[in-house]
């Protein structure tokens, strides 16, 4: 499974970003796609998740209520509307999707996001 990322970029703090994420390949494999983010200096740390349907979906406490992360489609793709942004907001975000059976994930290469104070 390969998963590309899309939509990172610079913005205010306060303003709002749109990420995507398509996955490719084995896709009939994925049970769940979601987000993950790295900032400097710091641990990759669980942002978002969600399944086939919206039937389970998770986030941070940290972004809970700012951040909105879709179902995954019927096209294997995955979004993640983030909204309120701040300046802690800034990181690498990495799409991930796990597998029926929990026996293989995968990552994309990431996008960065920088929300300027």
């Amino acid at each position: 499974v390969q998963l590309m990322e899309s939509g990172g970029g610079l913005v205010q703090a306060g303003g709002s970003l749109r990420l995507s994420c398509a996955a490719s390949g084995r896709t009939f494999t994925v049970k769940d796609m979601g987000w993950y983010r790295q900032a400097p200096g710091k641990q990759r740390e669980f942002v978002a998740v969600s399944d086939r349907g919206g039937g389970w979906i998770s986030y941070a406490d940290s972004v809970k209520g700012r951040f909105t992360i879709s179902s995954v489609s019927p096209t294997n793709t995955v979004w993640m509307q983030m909204n309120s942004l701040e300046p802690e907001d800034t990181a690498v975000y990495y799409c991930h999707a796990g597998t029926f059976g929990g026996g293989k994930e995968y990552w994309g290469e990431g996008t960065l996001v920088t929300v300027s104070s």
